[in-house]
């Protein structure tokens, strides 16, 4: 007994060697598969005193359940930009069923919300920014962003042709249909009074597709940058920037407790700035949420030309992220026309990884059971 236990010791740290000291190589398209499991994570009940330097303080509920395919992130999330970053255009796709080169099995894409610089369209598309009242344990409010992405604005605006952030600078995009009344047992949860409130992108099959710059920062590094030309696209369950994305109190966030965060493409540090990581930060066989499940291949990052490219979460459990100049942004996506997309990028240009299955079962009668169908 204690033999077999050394030796699944001894096969594991040399797994973990040979990831570790393998060459990482770059890639046009990373897959993950069998994504989705059963498990908890802990809502926030309660802001209290959030103004307060000493009493700031944030309680959570009891643990809701999520369940299925894609799950955490087959809940409703918002989409988070970095810069150095220029967004060009922006689309969110769902479909009632699509399985990665299965024709048969497969349904096409309806465009559900949209955004185009250059024409200055917004179609279901919210824009907010991390420039409201500041508080000790939540960090900054969310507010309407102006034209510019970083800056407050009074009503919900669009992104002028020429936005571009710079290191450091966010801005989030959710839908444009309204929360109800913060609370529990409301459909976005409790939230932070007086903000802006409104639903992400929800759906179990469901597609992003950017065009973007992520140009080279021109400012000076300096101590006050806390990631200097490290640009990067991401999803975040939703009810998290709506109470605090950056929190001093992880208990003001369900974040911690693992309620979702896929990140698509991400510089991960300095060393490697021109090096696009795709990495879940969910709990599906893993203990360190803040390291996450990381791909070991990246997308090169294009500091000279436009890049167009997203993810794809498919019925199966399948999530892509990948760059095509063949994607386009129409108002639907025929199954054969993405899949060829897809089928274009060779197979030597394709890195995937397949998540550890949980072996836990959410309750069938629980009235806290999450999934979007």
């Amino acid at each position: 007994m204690i033999f077999n236990i050394l030796s699944t010791l001894l096969a594991a740290n040399a797994i973990i060697f040979s990831i570790a000291t393998a060459e990482v190589k770059p890639y046009e398209k990373i897959a993950f598969t069998n994504v989705g499991f059963d498990g908890t994570y802990f809502p926030v009940k309660k802001l209290s005193n959030i103004d307060s330097e000493t009493k700031c303080t944030c309680e959570v509920a009891d643990k809701v359940w999520f369940s299925g395919v894609n799950a955490p992130l087959s809940d409703y999330l918002s989409v988070h930009m970095r810069g150095p970053l220029s967004l060009f255009k922006f689309a969110f796709y769902s479909s009632p069923s699509f399985i990665v080169n299965n024709d048969r099995s497969s349904q096409d894409w309806t465009r559900q919300a949209y955004y185009d610089a250059n024409s200055q369209t917004s179609e279901n598309i919210t824009f907010l920014a991390k420039a409201g009242n500041d508080s000790p344990c939540l960090g900054k409010a969310l507010v309407y962003a102006a034209s510019d992405g970083r800056s407050a604005a009074s009503k919900s605006t669009i992104l002028s042709s020429d936005n571009k952030l710079s290191s450091d600078q966010e801005y989030v995009i959710y839908s444009n249909v309204s929360c109800p009344k913060s609370g529990l047992d409301k459909g976005c949860g409790v939230y932070r009074n007086g903000i802006p409130a409104y639903y992400g992108f929800g759906g179990v099959t469901k597609m992003f597709l950017f065009e973007f710059t992520m140009p080279t920062e021109t400012a000076k590094n300096s101590s006050s940058f806390e990631y200097y030309d490290m640009p990067a696209i991401w999803l975040l369950n939703d009810h998290i920037a709506r109470t605090s994305q950056y929190p001093t109190n992880e208990n003001c966030s369900c974040w911690a407790s693992g309620c979702g965060e896929f990140d698509i493409f991400e510089i991960m540090n300095g060393t490697e700035k021109n090096h696009l990581y795709s990495t879940f930060h969910t709990y599906q066989g893993i203990e360190d949420l803040a390291i996450g499940i990381q791909s070991y291949g990246y997308i090169p990052r294009d500091t000279k030309n436009t890049m167009k490219g997203g993810v794809l979460f498919d019925s199966a459990g399948n999530t892509i992220s990948f760059m095509s100049d063949d994607i386009t942004f129409n108002s639907t996506y025929a199954v054969a026309d993405i899949n060829r997309v897809l089928s274009s990028i060779p197979v030597n240009e394709t890195y995937s990884s397949q998540l550890l299955s949980v072996d836990v079962t959410a309750p069938t009668k629980s009235p806290m059971v999450f999934g979007i169908i």
